[in-house]
């Protein structure tokens, strides 16, 4: 199954956790990282402040569910100091499955497709970059859903 995960960060390096959160991605059960994204600033949504946001997004091809794939998310952002205190607020790192399959869910614990990407230019660029030509399950094609956040400040990092 091919996942998506929204990776993210704005204390201290934020780079530092992203890199390690990808290596982390990588050594889980069952799963390879395929493709990973460049790294690209973002101002903050909604509590906005704070500092701007590292971004990026990651395809891995796993055998884990969804429900375990995010446990073993939840666990990579708590070895990184994740606290979940302040909605939309500073992050050490955060990890937000996107996609996984054409897997529709509704829980209170878990959504997917996750139910704001397609407004998020800090998700849909990233996600284009690697996967320009996916469809997110009942919203429609990355590049069209891009073409309606076109406001959003988005800035590409060198590498």
């Amino acid at each position: 199954m091919i996942a998506y995960i929204a990776l993210g960060a704005n204390q201290g390096d934020p780079r530092m956790p992203l890199e390690a959160a990808l290596t982390a991605l990588a050594a889980l059960p069952h799963t390879r990282l395929e493709a990973r994204s460049s790294f690209y600033r973002t101002a903050p949504i909604g509590y906005e402040n704070q500092p701007d946001f590292i971004n990026a997004v990651a395809r891995l091809e796993t055998t884990l569910e969804p429900s375990p794939l995010l446990d073993a998310l939840q666990a990579i952002e708590e070895q990184h100091g994740r606290k979940r205190t302040l909605p939309n607020g500073p992050r050490t790192l955060d990890l937000d499955l996107l996609l996984h399959g054409d897997t529709r869910i509704r829980t209170t614990r878990l959504s997917l497709p996750h139910p704001r990407m397609h407004e998020r230019a800090f998700v849909l660029v990233p996600l284009a970059e690697i996967a320009p030509d996916l469809s997110i399950p009942g919203r429609g094609r990355i590049r069209d859903l891009i073409e309606r956040i076109r406001g959003q400040a988005i800035e590409r990092l060198s590498d």
